[in-house]
């Protein structure tokens, strides 16, 4: 078999860029398409861009924006916008993936959710809603696409240590880790390391990872 098809939307991100790193060192073709190549919102681009390729091995549904409003001042177009990019732009992927690993009757997809869809703080309901959504989302679709040998799981990578939380206030930065039992965030790299592995777990699906020491 000729080296896996890994496809991570979002590319340009921090994480993404890690998981591209991480799954060509596996020495897997990957593909990591920013939103000027792939529009995760439009299922027209989501149909053009997946029909380009014979094999699709995994997919990474990790496109995603906050908005982050206090629900009083969230305007429709702000829920709109999250929504649209977090939740629909994940179903409209992996509906486009999931017809070529049904028919190779293999794959792996995985959403990229996060810790809020469990325990969402103050002003973040339209990205709560999104990731909580990934969830319900991964849980059915594990059911349904399980008999194709199509394995379906979310990652919660946790607060991660990137070029963002550097810009943290002090208050701010020892609040977070305050929450969390092991005293430090995680990394993009260890994020990225799960999920390559996860990929590789041929009897798991429908689970929920959480990759932080936040209880």
């Amino acid at each position: 078999m000729s080296n896996p098809v890994v496809i991570i939307t979002g590319g340009r991100g921090g994480l993404a860029t890690s998981l591209a790193a991480a799954f060509r060192e596996t020495g897997a073709e990957v593909f990591s398409p920013g939103r000027d190549e792939l529009d995760v919102r439009s299922s027209a681009d989501a149909e053009r861009y997946f029909k380009g390729f014979e094999r699709i091995d995994v997919l990474i549904n990790n496109a995603g924006i906050t908005g982050d409003k206090l629900f009083a001042r969230l305007e429709e177009a702000d829920w709109d916008a999250v929504l649209d990019t977090n939740l629909k732009g994940a179903f409209l992927c992996t509906r486009a993936a999931a017809r070529r690993m049904m028919t190779q009757h293999d794959g792996s997809i995985i959403q990229i959710g996060s810790y809020s869809a469990l325990n969402p703080p103050i002003g973040q309901s339209a990205y709560a809603a999104s990731k909580a959504g990934l969830i319900g989302l991964t849980k059915s679709l594990a059911k349904e696409l399980g008999p194709r040998n199509i394995r379906v799981n979310c990652v919660l990578p946790g607060f991660l240590e990137t070029r963002l939380t550097t810009y943290l206030s002090e208050e701010a930065r020892s609040a977070a880790l305050a929450r969390h039992a092991l005293g430090r965030f995680n990394t993009v790299e260890d994020a990225a390391s799960f999920i390559v592995t996860l990929t590789r777990l041929s009897h798991v699906s429908g689970q929920v990872f959480q990759l932080d020491s936040r209880v």
